[in-house]
């Protein structure tokens, strides 16, 4: 599939990741020591829901549209606070018009002492998304493949943070790539956390994934689900999922919250669900 960010912008899939996303910051912010996230796949950094990029698709429609609009339970609330007040800011009238992708939603919320560091490949996205944090020196940009990413600037010299990685999966291949990039980044740096977002499509090509890491020796290995209904690899993607190697200890229970409350207001039909399982204990 061809998953280019601007096409989906704010969608089921952005629905998890953001969610994801904004809990690992909160954590990492627990501590006074500065931290830094890594973005391997960063796009061009927020997208106008009116574009015809997103237009075409529509798909925020399905996804953080219907987040906003829905009743939100005392336990859910906070724990999508920091995320959503993030879009709401970004959109002061009574029209949704403008989206965070990763790279705005984490600087944010980040602290003046937190860092971020920003690939992408395509020449006209990285153009878009360097002329977006011109001048920004928390943020840093540069025009380059983001499994060459993990493997030239990890352990961050703050050694601490995680890396996100998010790719358009335009290739056959994208799972083995991903899962080979975060061996090798996992070896030169154990303690790092990685949150890899992928669409449910390819079922087999995740399991293998799963099993590479755990034949590996990857420790601490959670996965997470949110199914919208059913898709497989001629459908178009009504699911998706994140593995995270070394997830913060208090993830797994927040997206036990989270995730039931997701299902009901994001469903489209046969198939919905959720799952967050720990496939490998620390």
């Amino acid at each position: 599939m061809n998953y280019r960010h601007a096409y989906h912008a704010g969608n089921i899939g952005d629905v998890l990741k953001h969610a994801v996303l904004a809990r690992l910051i909160t954590y990492f912010q627990r501590k006074d020591k500065p931290f830094r996230m890594l973005d391997t796949h960063a796009g061009i950094g927020q997208y106008d829901l009116t574009s015809e990029e997103t237009s075409k698709t529509g798909e925020w429609q399905q996804g953080i549209a219907k987040v906003l609009q829905a009743d939100m339970p005392d336990a859910v609330e906070p724990l999508l606070r920091p995320w959503l007040e993030v879009v709401r800011d970004l959109n002061p009238g009574d029209q949704l018009e403008t989206y965070p992708g990763s790279p705005v939603l984490a600087r944010c919320l980040m602290r003046k002492s937190d860092r971020l560091t920003l690939t992408e490949l395509h020449p006209d996205d990285f153009r878009t998304l360097s002329d977006l944090f011109a001048g920004d020196f928390q943020v840093k940009t540069i025009h380059l493949d983001g499994w060459l990413a993990m493997g030239s600037f990890l352990p961050p010299k703050e050694k601490r943070g995680f890396v996100l990685i998010d790719p358009a999966f335009e290739v056959t291949d994208e799972f083995e790539r991903m899962t080979g990039a975060v061996l090798k980044a996992w070896k030169k740096w154990t303690g790092g956390t990685y949150a890899l977002w992928y669409p449910l499509k390819d079922i087999r090509s995740i399991g293998r994934m799963h099993d590479a890491f755990a034949a590996s020796g990857v420790r601490d290995l959670l996965s997470i689900e949110l199914r919208a209904g059913k898709s497989g690899p001629d459908t178009r993607m009504l699911g998706s999922g994140m593995t995270l190697i070394n997830p913060p200890f208090t993830l797994a229970d927040e997206m036990r919250t989270l995730l039931p409350w997701f299902n009901d207001v994001l469903h489209q039909g046969p198939g919905s669900g959720w799952d967050v399982t720990q496939l490998i204990g620390e």
